[in-house]
């Protein structure tokens, strides 16, 4: 084939542009097969949708050369070193794009979305994870040395190219016709024109990775009225206000969109400490509690044997700043990114914001530097005090890799805080966040059998290791018999699955340990993340004002049990076993799942079940919209209902929950 001229260079780089894509699709396909369920039409639709979005990418990625193409004269495009570098450099920009692609396809099981977004932005934490999990240098070598074999092979294209002769007259009515391309693109093309199938895996081979990372980019907050199925307002708020409606609680206002409701619980409030763990990717099915046979957690099934465990309780996300976003605000996720991350994110009702009216010396403590994710920032804003990595002292660091400090330091730091607070005599709440199990896995030597850096399982055994180790020392301190440990994980270790809400993938385990204050019990009620800060409130008595859309897990008169489940763009209403999903474009699907065999049906929908979904979901985001989860009132601290002093906490948890 022959290139001449400007309108040929653009058509090598095109041509190379789609042979990179496809390779990269064939590549990516190969690796999902086994969850692929694979035929001729399927195929077909993946690689014909693949191919017009691997176009609308070029459309965008070619702006800027055609801009050089239309501008230039022509003795500055003959000149072939300018060509010939522009050349190298993408494709080798493609080249690196496929391994990436492949690298983040292969741990979470999608194209490029909002996690690829946090990788650019938080470029030393991601940069130094990569060195230490991949051979980097290895990697960018044998890129460099395709790559130069690949230009080899079309330089001579490239010199016929720059023999070219043109007006710019003549160049501004073609150059034109193109940009038309993405200027269409923008205004009609979305990423939703990918979902040729009910399997994820499908949907994400027929996009382009480098125009998902663009839609995730642009699409950073979805608008919930716009994209998703609603109803009336004052029925979804009536819908929303009798789901939260219990014995002990007091709506505010009998009517309307306000869920502010004071809680006073009978007897007295009990001020213990608290600490919250909340565990890294620490999936319920590593835990031989829940029935893992390779012993990975022999401290966490300990101390589960010990403690108030909840069974069936579901992570409302994929991100660790959703499962904050769930534990510190008590609110279902909302279609695009956390809480965490959003603007407007300031003076919250938040479980800090309740505490620190009670008193309590509240902290957020992370092992890294806690401006990653937008952590910081939210929690400082919303009731917490910060201690991160930058206020940990060297001798208080034995071990740290790209995420922070190891997880055995990190609760020393938890410790040595809430040594402090407790010699200023103040009760003590924090909410701790791990890092240890997450790639790279590495960790400490000699602390448990399978070596550093090795995968998952490493760092699963280590994490369990670091806790039990907090229990022996937390046991040695004056407060420990007055302290509630909340045990629970930000999200599961993978979700990526055939559906994209897979159930049994959202599954995380919830121990509240404290030996001499709570008797072991088990409780398997569904539940949520959401639910978690209700939960420990009730335990410990507590009457405040409360604008939380979770509820009391041990509340026998909560209403239906329930979970929610998300990614970025899909909203999941657990209920019994049926799976309810809002989506984009106003799409409704409802499931029967079964979470034993991990399999999921489509089935008639039920009216019920959606208008509970839009009263939890529509209801939030006009909470949230019209911002009426900030600021605070005169009643969030009330006086209790006075009745006789339990001798403990496990004797209010009788008195309450009948237990």
């Amino acid at each position: 084939m022959q290139f001449k001229g400007r309108t040929g260079t653009l058509l090598l780089f095109f041509l190379t542009f789609q042979i990179f894509s496809l390779i990269t699709r064939t590549v990516l396909l190969i690796k999902a097969l086994p969850n692929l369920d694979l035929n001729f039409i399927l195929l077909t639709k993946v690689l014909a949708v693949g191919f017009f979005f691997d176009c609308v990418t070029f459309s965008y990625a070619a702006l800027p050369f055609l801009l050089y193409a239309i501008i230039v004269p022509d003795r500055i495009f003959r000149w072939r070193p300018i060509l010939w570098s522009a050349f190298f450099l993408t494709t080798y920009a493609l080249l690196f794009n496929l391994v990436a692609e492949y690298v983040f396809f292969d741990e979470f099981g999608t194209r490029y979305n909002f996690i690829a977004i946090d990788y650019l932005i938080y470029t030393t934490e991601v940069v130094r994870n990569i060195w230490e999990s991949y051979p980097v240098v290895w990697i960018f070598g044998t890129i460099f040395a395709l790559n130069t074999a690949v230009f080899l092979g079309v330089k001579r294209s490239l010199d016929q190219c720059c023999e070219t002769t043109t007006t710019l007259g003549t160049r501004l009515r073609s150059g034109s016709l193109f940009m038309l391309l993405p200027v269409l693109a923008w205004l009609c093309v979305d990423l939703s024109w990918a979902d040729v199938s009910r399997n994820n895996y499908a949907n994400e081979l027929a996009a382009n990775g480098l125009y998902s990372i663009a839609a995730a980019f642009r699409n950073n907050e979805l608008d919930y009225d716009r994209f998703y199925a609603g109803g009336e307002t004052k029925l979804v708020f009536e819908r929303l206000r009798g789901m939260l409606k219990d014995e002990d609680e007091y709506f505010l206002h009998k009517t309307g969109t306000d869920i502010s409701r004071t809680i006073r619980p009978e007897g007295f409030e009990k001020k213990l400490n608290v600490i919250v763990i909340v565990e890294e990717s620490l999936s319920a099915d590593f835990l031989g509690t829940f029935g893992n046979r390779l012993n990975l957690t022999p401290n966490l099934d300990r101390i589960a044997s010990q403690s108030l465990l909840f069974t069936n309780l579901f992570a409302t996300g994929t991100r660790t700043v959703r499962g904050l976003e769930a534990l510190t605000l008590s609110i279902p996720p909302l279609p695009g990114c956390s809480m965490v991350k959003r603007p407007n994110n300031e003076n919250l009702f938040s479980w800090g914001t309740v505490m620190k009216n009670k008193g309590y010396d509240t902290k957020f403590i992370y092992g890294g530097r806690g401006y990653f994710d937008n952590m910081n920032y939210f929690f400082s804003h919303n009731g917490f005090s910060i201690v991160d990595k930058a206020d940990f002292r060297d001798t208080e660091k034995t071990f740290e890799n790209a995420w922070g400090v190891c997880d055995e330091d990190l609760f020393g730091k938890v410790i040595r805080e809430a040594n402090k607070s407790f010699s200023q005599h103040k009760p003590f709440f924090s909410i701790v966040m791990t890092t240890s199990n997450h790639r790279p896995f590495t960790y400490p030597s000699g602390k448990v059998y399978v070596p550093t850096g090795s995968g998952r399982e490493g760092g699963v055994m280590y994490a369990d290791y670091a806790i039990g180790r907090l229990d022996v020392e937390a046991r040695k301190q004056p407060w420990f018999n007055q302290t509630m440990f909340v045990i629970v994980a930000d999200h599961c270790a993978e979700s990526a699955r055939k559906f994209a809400l897979p159930v049994q993938k959202y599954h995380i385990p919830l121990i509240v340990y404290s030996p001499a204050l709570i008797a072991p019990r088990q409780v398997d009620a569904m539940a949520s993340q959401i639910d978690v800060a209700p939960t420990v409130l009730g335990l410990l008595n507590f009457s405040y004002t409360s604008r939380f859309v979770g509820r009391d897990i041990l509340d026998e008169d909560a209403g239906p049990r329930r979970a929610f489940i998300s990614t970025y763009e899909k909203l999941g209403y657990l209920q019994d076993d049926k799976l309810l999903v809002l989506s984009p474009k106003k799409e409704i699907s409802f499931y029967r799942c079964d979470m034993r065999a991990g399999k999921t049906t489509e089935v008639p929908l039920q009216d019920a079940y959606l208008q509970d979904a839009l009263g939890y979901y529509q209801g939030t985001n006009q909470l949230f919209r019209n911002r009426q989860f900030q600021g605070t009132t005169s009643t969030d601290i009330l006086t209790p209902v006075k009745r006789p002093l339990a001798k403990n906490l496990a004797e209010t948890m009788q008195q309450k929950h009948q237990l």
